[in-house]
């Protein structure tokens, strides 16, 4: 079965998301994948912090590190970084830039190697960045009548905002209207908060992926009427 997944608002390595990494996890190897690709265009100390919040982050979990440092597609199709994702327990894509890291991990060895982690059952998040690269289209999130980037197809309905909470004092939902689109679900997701699923177990009557709120604040599903908070599971496809 595939793992468990989350798309997080913020504060991925925080321990206030602590809860949902270790949700995460599940059964699967203590071995905590991490990619900081998004942030590579900011340089060599915004890649360091990442990697220091990250290894933070693994000792809290009794987890060890794993730090995949792909800046760029000819990192993202090198053996040795894809290699590295072999027996992971939890892969997580940490924020940045959302088009710079859909376009550098798609269709290369390393997100091969992920995709093939998470359905042997590894668990695998994206937060900020990482969660709008993981849904099948990817805005660009200040500008969303502009157009926007091809995601990675996990969440292939999914268009992400996250800091939800923050975006939205400046911008009104009606300016959110463009992103809708036939097929597609326009989900919000506050600061500190994730949206999660699990594949049902083999026994159940339904095979749709559930999506629960975990976290300090809300999530929202966003329509022509404005934006609706999801107090319940929502049913939301997840890549076959």
């Amino acid at each position: 079965m595939p793992g468990r997944i989350a798309l997080v608002g913020s504060g991925e390595y925080l321990p206030v998301m602590q809860p949902v990494e270790e949700w995460l996890f599940a059964d699967q190897p203590r071995v905590y994948v991490q990619l900081a690709t998004a942030a590579a265009p900011e340089g060599q100390s915004s890649l360091d912090h990442w990697h220091s919040l990250g290894r933070a982050a693994a000792d809290r979990l009794d987890a060890r590190q794993v730090v995949v440092d792909v800046r760029d597609r000819s990192d993202a199709d090198d053996p040795r970084w894809a290699d590295l994702i072999t027996g992971a327990g939890l892969v997580y894509l940490s924020g940045g830039n959302p088009n710079f890291l859909a376009n550098t991990l798609r269709g290369t060895l390393v997100w091969s190697a992920i995709e093939e982690a998470w359905r042997q059952g590894a668990g695998l998040a994206g937060c900020s960045a990482g969660a709008m690269a993981l849904g099948g289209y990817v805005p660009h999130f200040r500008h969303p009548r502009s157009g926007g980037t091809e995601g990675l197809g996990v969440v292939p309905q999914a268009r992400v905002l996250p800091h939800f909470d923050r975006y939205t004092r400046w911008t009104p939902d009606m300016a959110l209207r463009p992103l809708l689109a036939e097929g597609s679900v326009v989900l919000g997701i506050d600061e500190d908060t994730a949206l999660v699923a699990e594949q049902p177990p083999p026994q159940s009557r339904s095979s749709a992926w559930e999506w629960t709120v975990r976290g300090r604040q809300s999530a929202y599903r966003i329509t022509h009427d404005g934006r609706q908070r999801i107090d319940a599971p929502i049913a939301l496809a997840v890549k076959e």
